[in-house]
């Protein structure tokens, strides 16, 4: 077997250096190991703070809009059309269309 299909981690011995020649090394995870779990399970709750926060944010916002006045939202609804309208007209300059 090559190491293009290796399905343990690089770490890890193969199943060779095992006595028992069961095919699943010494039975303890290659060096490093811990140090990966760790990382993964910090990058995992980073994502779930951040996406508990956006939610908050996008929450309060909803609620500062439903307060204001028509004339304001009407404001803000034409604030956005022109934004998005540069937006598509500045896409389309860059394709050529």
């Amino acid at each position: 077997m090559s190491d293009n299909f290796r399905t343990t981690p690089p770490q890890q011995q193969w199943s060779g250096s095992n006595p028992a020649g069961n095919g699943y090394g010494s039975g303890a995870p290659g060096p490093g190991y811990e140090d990966g779990h760790d990382a993964e399970a910090g990058e995992i709750g980073k994502a779930l703070v951040v996406g508990l926060l956006g939610g908050l944010i996008s929450a309060a916002g909803y609620m500062i809009y439903r307060r204001l006045p028509d004339e304001q939202k009407e404001k803000l609804h034409a604030q956005m059309r022109d934004m998005v309208q540069q937006r598509v007209q500045e896409f389309r300059r860059n394709l050529n269309i």
